[in-house]
């Protein structure tokens, strides 16, 4: 399983960071991730939990957040909270402090040994930090950057961090300079970094961060997202209003924040004030009441001099928004629970001191309508997009006007303006901060640009091939061009896991660690089947390569299939490179053969398997072939154009199962869209004979890959050597398995290329393979079969398998008299017909092919033709 690391730089249990990384981070749990949550008690000097061991806290998240932290930090030499708090006085808000800096050089190094060992030992392979860019510990954060440099070299990974920022400088406390003066020259700015993703909260924010980092490449935006869902008044919260002294026939004005100077909670109280005597209402505060007792005192002291003390009500800290995170384990309430019973959601807060403004984004998706101050950055989250609410304008006062209580007195009372302003709040919030939108841009940020020389990407399925998958990508690594390597910058490789249990991941990783001068990518597929996995690999380079900055060259870019089983030879991607290039053709077919050497002992096997290989040579440089896994490129355009990998479904004992075949339906689907498919005989692919020699009775009988119509993938990495492997076939088997053989390449590779492109019969090359008279013959045949049969296209395969059975039977003396003289003496004849065709009369025998190729009840005319093609 998959592992996200993620660190908090707020340091408290749950926090709107915390709660936000939960939104994330449950995005990849549902993809499989195992998620660890440092609080980072570790990081921050101020809020007093620095080393402290991990309590009860985990009670407060899902149980799929594992509570986790750094081993070893108290031990590390001078780390302690008494230097990290130097350190942020003296070198970050005063610039001085030179002689703390080796320190912090020292301290950085020691912690960022200590962070790649953690990630090691666990197998990281995505890390969320959040407000990582905060100056409070510059010892830690410098730490974080070693580490995820060092990581990401060691373990062959692309970009595997998103490092978000919820706060920064110029958002946090700016009036009381906290972190000194910009450009903050102590603080460690962003840095471009080929592991790391940049996630700012808006566009400003975006925006602000370039100006402090010009140049920072990798930056986008991920604003905090709400689940739209109406908060409701239920049996469990039915007592809300009780239990805090609120009537139920009072309006009830609801704030949800810190109880400190810079929420400017005075102006709520100022509201009530002038609103009591037009509103019957009360004002109820959530938020912890020992963060600041002199705050809550002065602030009790003002409701008591405006004679509304009687209505102003401090629950204390309520559960935060989020259903999951931060429900005390002893039960309690929660902010949804408050915005059930709220008729109305207060952010009067001060101008310079907010930066997203949760407490409206949590009520618009609660279904409540809001009311706020315009603090400098409510337009750019909020007022711009359209959203409807009555807003304090602080250029007319610091306390409300008696214009703008007068529209939250308007708003109060009337019940329908309240509804449909709540009704369009969350239609509109649902757009712009839907959880959907986090899927969005993290679905898209996961799929980095290719590099920019990157002509190619190698997609490679792979499910427990620790054996075989070294000497795969050494094959690949070693890729030449002429006489010498090959430009490793013009290619990739994307390994798609497909519920690998062995080493093969720890594989490919070592591979990527050693070799960082090919760039080697490895994605993930929950859904078994090799059809899953090849077309997860292809949509996420085609993707990458979408996403790169446009050279303006029209340069051609080139998804390749290769299998990891299958060894390529050294000009394998260069001849396939060359040859799309020169050419027009959509898709390029490899040559595949085996090693001889390895039927030394078995003459009349590889008599058959070589037969084969010939008659496959000849077609395939006459009508270009169809695609293999095992090695094919197409342009990327074209793959998109026609839809890409086709996943088709069939039953195999009662459950759904990918069907085998689709390489070779992605070829047909291409073919049939008018483009061209190219043979490159020089891109070669040794087969790995395993397939044969753990098959070898179901070779011989035609059923490889199953039977009656069924085609099925079998894992046929047995343990132990076969029983059957290294002994030679009898004469009747020989026989036998070559008749399958050529029984089913004949219908694929010489009659559907042109019931495809019936254009090709008009080929000379094409002509004089089949004969002037027999093409003639066959291409009004299959228009006569198209129309009889009413059919569209011959793409799906239930609509090419049943005419070009037909076909053979009519054609089957005169194509086999054209492959051997094309191929060989020895392709022979026809095979015999099936016993129920013997003894039809002549004259009807057309029409008894046809009741025997459509009789989709007992599937023998799929057993007759087999699945020789194991070959």
């Amino acid at each position: 399983m998959t592992v996200l690391w993620g660190i908090s730089f707020d340091a408290t249990p749950v926090s709107g960071v915390v709660v936000e990384f939960v939104k994330t981070a449950r995005l990849f749990h549902g993809h499989g991730h195992r998620v660890h949550l440092d609080l980072g008690y570790d990081v921050k000097a101020d809020k007093n939990a620095f080393l402290r061991p991990y309590g009860d806290e985990a009670a407060l998240f899902p149980e799929w957040v594992r509570l986790d932290r750094i081993d070893g930090i108290g031990e590390v030499p001078g780390y302690d909270q008494a230097f990290v708090a130097a350190v942020l006085r003296e070198c970050v808000q005063k610039g001085a402090g030179e002689s703390l800096l080796p320190r912090v050089e020292a301290v950085a190094e020691a912690l960022s040994q200590l962070i790649v060992d953690k990630w090691r030992r666990l197998g990281v392979s995505l890390v969320m930090v959040e407000n990582g860019t905060l100056p409070e510990n510059i010892a830690y954060t410098k730490a974080l950057y070693r580490a995820i440099d060092r990581y990401g070299r060691q373990n062959g990974l692309g970009r595997f961090v998103l490092w978000r920022d919820h706060d920064l400088m110029w958002q946090s406390e700016p009036g009381i300079r906290k972190y000194g003066d910009f450009p903050y020259p102590h603080t460690v700015a962003p840095v471009n970094s080929p592991h790391i993703q940049y996630l700012a909260l808006h566009e400003e924010a975006r925006r602000r961060t370039l100006a402090w980092a010009p140049g920072l490449r990798h930056i986008a935006v991920l604003p905090n997202t709400f689940t739209a869902q109406p908060a409701v008044v239920d049996d469990r919260n039915a007592g809300f209003r009780r239990e805090h002294g609120v009537p139920e026939d009072s309006m009830l004005i609801a704030r949800c924040t810190r109880i400190i100077p810079q929420k400017r909670i005075d102006r709520d109280i100022h509201l009530l004030a002038g609103l009591v005597g037009r509103v019957d209402c009360h004002l109820l505060v959530a938020g912890d009441t020992a963060e600041s007792p002199g705050e809550q005192t002065r602030l009790r002291r003002l409701a008591e001099s405006l004679g509304v003390r009687g209505r102003v009500v401090f629950s204390g800290r309520l559960a935060p928004h989020d259903a999951d995170v931060g429900r005390p384990s002893g039960g309690g309430y929660s902010v949804r629970d408050l915005l059930a019973h709220a008729d109305v959601v207060s952010f009067l807060t001060s101008y310079d001191y907010e930066s997203f403004g949760n407490p409206i984004g949590e009520a618009i998706a609660s279904g409540v309508p809001y009311l706020t101050t315009r603090y400098a950055l409510y337009d750019t989250v909020y007022g711009d997009r359209g959203f409807r609410a009555p807003v304090m304008e602080l250029t007319d006062g610091d306390l409300p006007t008696p214009a703008f209580i007068d529209a939250v007195a308007d708003l109060l009372l009337d019940e329908r303006l309240r509804r449909e302003t709540a009704r369009f709040n969350q239609t509109l919030g649902e757009r712009h901060f839907g959880s959907g939108r986090a899927a969005e841009v993290l679905t898209a940020l996961a799929m980095m640009p290719t590099g920019e020389r990157t002509r190619l990407s190698v997609v490679i399925p792979v499910y427990n091939e620790a054996e075989n998958l070294p000497a795969v990508l050494e094959s690949l690594y070693g890729q030449r061009a002429g006489d010498g390597p090959m430009d490793r910058s013009l290619y990739e490789v994307v390994l798609v896991d497909n519920n690998s249990t062995d080493s093969t991941v720890d594989i490919a990783r070592r591979f990527a660690a050693a070799r960082p001068d090919l760039a080697v990518h490895i994605v993930r597929e929950p859904e078994q089947g090799v059809a899953c996995a090849r077309r997860t690999g292809m949509e996420f380079a085609a993707a990458r390569s979408r996403l790169r900055r446009r050279s303006g060259t029209g340069q051609r870019y080139y998804l390749v299939s290769a299998d990891a089983d299958c060894r390529v030879d050294p000009h394998w991607l260069w001849e396939l490179f060359t040859a799309m290039e020169s050419g027009k053709a959509a898709i390029g077919v490899c040559d595949y053969f085996y090693d001889a050497a390895h039927f030394a002992r078995r003459p009349r096997l590889w008599s058959a398997v070589e037969r084969t290989l010939r008659c496959r040579a000849v077609t395939f440089a006459l009508f270009g072939g169809f695609p293999d896994g095992k090695g094919f490129a197409v342009d990327r355009d074209v793959y998109e154009r026609v839809g890409g990998i086709e996943l088709l479904y069939q039953l195999r004992e009662g459950r759904f199962v990918n069907h085998l075949s689709d390489d070779w339906d992605f070829g047909i689907r291409v073919r049939a869209s008018g483009e061209d498919i190219a043979y490159v005989p020089g891109s070669r692919v040794e087969i790995n004979p395993r397939r044969i020699d753990h098959a070898l009775d179901e070779v011989i009988r035609g059923r490889a890959y199953g039977s009656d119509g069924i085609i099925v993938m079998r894992d046929i990495r047995l343990a132990g050597p076969p029983e059957d492997c290294g002994r030679d076939l009898t004469e009747d088997e020989a026989r036998q398995a070559w008749e399958f053989s050529v029984k089913d390449f004949v219908p694929k590779n010489t009659l559907l290329p042109v019931m495809l492109s019936p254009s090709l019969l008009d080929d000379d090359a094409v002509t004089a393979f089949f004969g002037a008279s027999l093409a003639q013959r066959l291409g009004r045949r299959i228009a006569e079969i198209k129309d009889e049969m009413r059919l569209v296209d011959f793409t799906s395969i239930h609509s090419y398998k049943t005419p070009s059975y037909r076909l053979y039977f009519e054609f089957a003396d005169e194509l086999f008299s054209r492959l051997r003289a094309t191929v060989g003496e020895d392709v022979g004849h026809a095979p015999p017909l099936p016993p129920c065709l013997r003894d039809v009369p002549a004259d009807r025998f057309t029409e008894f092919v046809r009741y025997f190729c459509e009789d989709r009840e007992s599937g023998e005319a799929h057993n007759y033709f087999g699945n020789g093609g194991v070959f």
